[in-house]
């Protein structure tokens, strides 16, 4: 009975980590697809800051579920017992930084609020500035979503407007409406959106425009990562079931 519940578990573990592996193989090619396709795609991600910080992470994930599938299924059907203990120090050390990241997550939730971006954005923010971290990834966010500062164009009027763009008044060049939303996409009308005129600018602030793209996939984000924990919890048990088992 030991010998059949032992074999039973080992066909169930390769099972569950070949779905693993072929998740992770899927995962890997179409990210490396994305990155290095010739036919314009990879341009398209290239000017989307935020496709192109996925594709990397579609590539890591990929990367990592390929191994841990590979690991999984090599040391179940095999009977390995050390491919199955790196296997379970790998799942353990998954485990343990999502729930790291879980918990840093609730501990600094305060630091999402409406309020800390805003008063982070007028401390830092200094336009069109390219070298600057933050005034970057501030430009090509409003970009990216249509959107202007935390809670709209007023945000900008305690930022000074740079020395060498007269046109620019409080709101800056991010902020006016384009054709394609990206960093190469045509000026609705540049001049007017810089001399104030509203029409031409994006007038929406950003934490309500992200908050809005990403509320629908809050609980499902949630009960994927419910899923995730407990899939690792239970892989972790079966592969020191079965190390246990193994003579």
């Amino acid at each position: 009975m030991e010998g059949d519940c032992l074999s039973c578990m080992k066909y169930l573990m390769f099972l569950f980590n070949f779905f693993i592996f072929l998740g992770g193989a899927c995962l890997l090619g179409v990210g490396i697809w994305v990155i290095v396709d010739p036919t314009g795609f990879r341009e398209i991600v290239a000017a989307n800051p935020l496709l192109f910080t996925g594709a990397y992470i579609m590539l890591a994930m990929g990367a990592m579920l390929f191994l841990l599938g590979f690991l999984g299924c090599c040391g179940a059907i095999r009977e390995n017992k050390c491919l199955l203990l790196f296997f379970f120090m790998f799942i353990l050390l998954i485990f343990l930084a999502e729930l790291s990241a879980a918990i840093l997550a609730f501990i600094f939730r305060e630091n999402l609020t409406r309020e800390f971006f805003t008063k982070e954005l007028k401390k830092h923010y200094l336009r069109n500035n390219d070298t600057d971290v933050f005034s970057s990834t501030w430009n090509s966010v409003m970009i990216t979503f249509a959107c202007c500062g935390v809670n709209g164009p007023e945000d900008f009027e305690a930022v000074p407007p740079l020395p060498h763009s007269p046109l620019e008044s409080t709101t800056p060049e991010a902020c006016c409406q384009r054709e394609l939303q990206s960093r190469e996409g045509v000026f609705v009308n540049r001049e007017a959106c810089l001399t104030g005129i509203e029409r031409f600018q994006n007038r929406q602030g950003c934490y309500t425009v992200i908050l809005n793209s990403f509320e629908t996939y809050v609980y499902l984000a949630g009960a994927l990562a419910i899923g995730v924990l407990a899939i690792e919890l239970f892989a972790m048990i079966f592969a020191m079931c079965l190390f246990r088992g193994i003579q």
